[in-house]
């Protein structure tokens, strides 16, 4: 091999290491073309492990020395650090380190090592992207994943109906108190706002007004509003216009019967008698007219019911309902059709690739960089710090706060939006940290702190510390074979002169989705901006005890399935459930998959999200160790070609025809030549890498359909919930 080939080498990988941003998209593969005509061709990551925030895998080359030179094919060895940005679904591979180029046919091994030796150094500045799709449908599933143990699975009350229906939950028996905003006597303890005017109790929900003479039960709609319910609902319409971007809401609301739980429930609901439809290829049938996962099991006769991630069964719709593993279903549940109209349920189905898949996202951190000077925190207390021991541990847990402050070793931790806090007064002042507690993986989900294990740090500088949340911080947790939402508890909540909501599991219908995570059902009604929650200090919602931070998006009733696989078009209206077209409200309303949006002193990727439209400025030369005068070569960019170039752990390139049939690369004749099928055979990675590499661009794909059209309003208000209890005080 000439001595060309290493100079060229050298040039391009250091090239692509210094330039930021020439690989930011996530289609592969990438091509730089070098000023001598020749061009390098990079090929998409194969991860082989993922831990923390820490990635090890390879990727294929090709580097051709000049234009028509034949391209010589070897595979670099990396390992990188993961940043990510859950929002976009995009991760950079950053703080690349190479640990390894193989070229077969280069026998000198020196050159080599220098041309490792060369690139050490410019690998800090390396910035390799790649979607979270294709990230999550690559990793190797074998590499591991932390399971959380001992949460609670008991059923909830689960109310069937076959009337459009509203569950209102009331977090205990009804606490009242006197709202001077309302200037009216109000249940707080309910994210529904219920107050009373005379002798009446007045709901909002789901866009109407109801009234009754108890708050437990006897409501009906209200179509004679008084001047105060008018002033009232005049201010609340004028809110939901503002969280929908300034668009008045269209969709007709829809009357309901209004059942209120003063316990964790849950709603299910068909509208009119259940309708069943068939599942090809199995014995199971679905509810039709049902935004709940409803199913028949023919052999068994029973009905099963998928709540949060988990399943229940029972003889029929009334129960009684009792858990089962979802290792213990009906066979027939994974051989659900990936794109049908009921694919949704596989993620929470034992065995299935989706399964695994939501096992591996739950692994990815949202991360972030923390300025250690700028990034704060105000911790408040209802009277006087109180504390109560975590059980299992040495800690103790602050009650009367809306911040989750842990006590340990004589220190104070407070964790807010996803960073960890420390001081040496429960009071404060608080500085960022560069350390957790050290018993913090002890807390047990029975505590409300427990989502706080899910918080990182990873590194720090004097000036920086590197943090991140896993989506246990936001409630969804790996659990066996598949990932459930909320540990299952019920956690007290704090009365005093405030009322303190905690984090919750049951009742608005938790369901999984590839991209968004968890969303909410509400059945039959209009939509999540008719509710009328309350956020923090906002309108007249009552506290919102539900996940925390950003509350999460409403799962339309009219999207049916077709998450995986190659999904067809999404129809609304389907026939068997009657949504008004004219409801356009974004289901993301406010959501975020990324809560360290918007904070001082935090960014995410390298950029300040406090500050808008601050993106890092490209490189507009790249380094060349050989030659600093050379000119500059062309950006890299994605090109028209299959993404079917895959390397074994010898450096060896393979790729793969439109008929399946695998081609090894002969570095020597420079040519393609049929792979010696005993090769394959003992590389079984590059099938499943071939396969998991079409199913990641499928994904990926997916997600591009399913998002909503840019909006070009003002972006929503920020939420002012604090992380832990995920609603605001209320006197």
């Amino acid at each position: 091999m000439k001595k060309s080939f290493f100079a060229t080498l050298i040039f391009f990988v250091a090239f692509l290491l210094n330039t930021s941003g020439i690989l930011a998209q996530s289609n592969w593969p990438k091509v730089t073309t070098l000023a001598n005509g020749g061009s390098v061709t990079i090929y998409q990551p194969q991860p082989e492990s993922y831990v923390n925030n820490k990635i090890v895998g390879r990727c294929a080359l090709s580097v051709k020395q000049t234009e028509g030179a034949e391209p010589v094919f070897g595979a670099m060895f990396f390992e990188a650090t993961v940043s990510t940005e859950r929002d976009s679904r995009m991760a950079t591979l950053e703080s690349l380190k190479v640990t390894n180029l193989k070229f077969p046919g280069v026998d000198d091994i020196t050159k080599m090592n220098n041309v490792i030796a060369a690139i050490e150094g410019a690998a800090g500045k390396s910035k390799l992207e790649i979607s979270i799709d294709q990230l999550v449908a690559t990793i190797n599933k074998e590499s591991g994943t932390k399971s959380s143990d001992n949460l609670k699975n008991d059923p909830p009350k689960i109310i069937y109906t076959n009337k459009p229906s509203s569950l209102i939950l009331i977090d205990g028996e009804p606490k009242i108190q006197k709202d001077k905003d309302l200037d009216a006597e109000r249940v707080i303890n309910t994210p529904y706002l219920i107050f009373k005017e005379g002798a009446q109790w007045n709901l909002y929900t789901g866009g109407l007004w109801y009234k009754s003479a108890s708050v437990a039960e006897g409501w009906t709609p209200n179509s004679s509003l008084s001047t105060k319910l008018k002033s009232v609902d005049e201010r609340i319409k004028k809110q939901e216009k503002e969280d929908n971007g300034g668009k008045a809401i269209t969709a007709t609301p829809e009357r309901t019967e209004i059942i209120v739980s003063t316990e964790p429930a849950e709603l299910v609901q068909t509208k009119g008698e259940p309708e069943y439809k068939s599942i090809e290829g199995t014995s199971l049938l679905y509810v039709s007219n049902s935004t709940n996962d409803l199913f028949k099991d023919i052999n068994s006769q029973k009905t099963f019911v998928l709540i949060a991630g988990r399943w229940y069964q029972a003889p029929g719709f009334n129960g009684p309902w009792t858990y089962i593993q979802s290792n213990q279903l009906p066979a027939d549940f994974a051989k659900i059709p990936e794109g049908s109209e009921k694919d949704g349920v596989l993620a929470s189905v034992a065995g299935t690739t989706a399964a695994e898949e939501a096992k591996i996202d739950a692994e990815i951190p949202q991360t972030a960089k923390v300025d250690r000077n700028s990034a704060k925190t105000d911790v408040k207390y209802d009277g006087n710090p109180k504390f109560e021991p975590i059980e299992g541990t040495n800690m103790e847990l602050a009650t009367n706060s809306t911040t989750t402050v842990i006590k340990s070793n004589g220190k104070y931790f407070a964790v807010d939006n996803g960073i960890w806090f420390e001081s040496t007064s429960p009071k404060g002042p608080w500085r960022v940290s560069a350390e957790r507690p050290g018993e913090v993986d002890e807390i047990p989900p029975s505590s409300p702190a427990y989502n706080t294990k899910y918080v990182y740090i990873y590194e720090t500088t004097p000036q920086y510390v590197y943090v991140g949340y896993t989506p246990g911080y936001m409630g969804s947790y790996i659990y066996g074979p598949t990932v459930v939402y909320g540990t299952g508890y019920y956690y007290t909540p704090w009365y005093g002169a405030y009322y303190y909501p905690r984090p919750c599991t049951w009742g608005f219908g938790f369901s999984y989705n590839p991209w968004t995570g968890w969303s909410m059902n509400f059945g039959f009604n209009v939509g999540f901006m008719h509710f009328g929650f309350g956020y923090g200090r906002g309108y007249y919602g009552g506290g919102w005890f539900g996940p925390p931070m950003y509350r999460p998006p409403y799962r339309p009733p009219y999207y049916g399935g077709g998450y995986y696989g190659n999904r067809g078009p999404v129809f609304i209206n389907n026939g068997d459930i009657n949504i008004n077209r004219g409801n356009q409200v974004n289901p993301n309303i406010n959501h975020r998959e990324n809560i360290y949006n918007n904070k001082p002193g935090v960014a995410t990727r390298d950029v300040d999200r406090s500050k808008p439209g601050t993106r890092p400025a490209p490189s507009t030369r790249p380094a060349n160790p050989a030659n600093p005068s050379r000119p500059s070569t062309q950006p890299a960019r994605d090109i028209n070609r299959d993404n079917n170039v895959f390397s074994d752990r010898e450096g060896n390139a393979y790729r793969k025809d439109d008929k399946g049939n695998w081609n090894q690369r002969d570095n020597q004749s420079r040519d393609w030549k049929p792979a010696n099928p005993g090769n394959i055979d003992r590389n079984n990675d590059l099938n499943r890498a071939s396969q998991q590499r079409d199913r990641g661009a499928t994904r990926q794909n997916n997600y591009q359909q399913s998002r909503p059209a840019p909006r070009s309003t003002a972006p929503s208000r920020p939420v002012t919930r604090p992380a832990r209890t995920g609603g605001g005080q209320r006197h």
